[in-house]
């Protein structure tokens, strides 16, 4: 009987009980609970990823203005910038999180992982993961599966929706899935990769979802970007082995508690925070101007 993700806590337990890798554990989950061969299972993996790196180059080469115009070709201007504020790979990786979710935001074609509004994060960060450290596309989709397996927990004992947990919900949960996928992809143990997600979910804790005239564009875009960076940062320190102190689990349960109290206008109802300035106000009544007018005449 494949585990059934219940908890970081159960799922490394079951994974040195019976001698397997966390990836391995996924992909029993995949072909004894929906009857998927593992050939296939691969198979989805690959197009999967080749259609978040298709996003990330499709950024960079096509013209990226959104309708509202609060999207425009952003992430060519950071990948471009000729003073890296850290290094180039630095600078490349926060503009391939921009790039695919201005993809995601100017409707082009994305993965949800495990939204469509956290869309860029894993494509930025496994991009320039592979890159730096000339990893095989197999090695990846072992992490694409771990990735997986810590969305699985987090949807059951928590929420990967911001209409329910705010964006702690999505770019939180995707930041945690990459941070986890590089660990394993770089040889972390098990408490390594769930120290990574307790961190990173430590680190975005409580983030509300507030788009500016309802849309997915800001500031959804680069909290993709900073997600993608704190998913890194918190590889870094989990795979030097500092631990979470408050376990993956313990997090997820706060991140449970968090989106029960927040406030609703807080979650992606456009009513709150940044939505709910002045400028995102005017923003908005633009928006619903501009809607009107493309409406058809119903006389056509």
């Amino acid at each position: 009987m494949a585990y059934l993700f219940e908890t970081f806590e159960g799922w490394k337990a079951y994974c040195e009980k019976n001698g397997i890798s966390l990836a391995d554990s996924v992909l029993e989950y995949e072909t004894q609970q929906k009857g998927t061969p593992k050939e296939k299972i691969y198979a989805g993996l690959e197009k999967a990823y080749s259609v978040m790196k298709e996003a990330v180059d499709t950024g960079f080469t096509q013209d990226m203005t959104s309708n509202s115009g609060m999207i425009n070709n952003g992430a060519k201007k950071v990948y471009n910038y000729e003073k890296p504020v850290l290094s180039k790979e630095f600078q490349n990786l926060v503009a391939r999180a921009l790039s695919a979710k201005e993809v995601n935001s100017c409707m082009g074609r994305v993965v949800a992982a495990p939204t469509a509004g956290a869309s860029g994060i894993l494509p930025g960060v496994l991009y320039t993961l592979q890159e730096l450290h000339d990893l095989t596309d197999q090695q990846i989709f072992d992490g694409m599966l771990v990735a997986a397996g810590i969305a699985l927990i987090i949807e059951r004992s928590s929420s990967l929706a911001g209409a329910v947990g705010g964006c702690q919900a999505e770019t939180g949960s995707a930041a945690a899935m990459a941070s986890g996928a590089i660990v394993y992809c770089l040889g972390g143990s098990y408490d390594q990769v769930f120290d990574a997600v307790g961190i990173t979910i430590q680190c975005m804790l409580g983030l509300v979802c507030d788009p500016v005239a309802g849309l997915v564009e800001v500031p959804c875009v680069v909290r993709n970007a900073s997600a993608a960076a704190i998913a890194n940062s918190s590889a870094q320190i989990a795979l030097a082995g500092l631990d979470s102190v408050i376990p993956a689990d313990e997090c997820v349960q706060a991140m449970a508690e968090v989106a029960e109290s927040m406030e609703t206008r807080y979650k992606e109802t456009a009513l709150g925070g940044l939505a709910a300035t002045k400028t995102g106000q005017r923003i908005a009544k633009q928006v619903l101007i501009q809607d009107i007018e493309i409406l058809p005449d119903e006389e056509d």
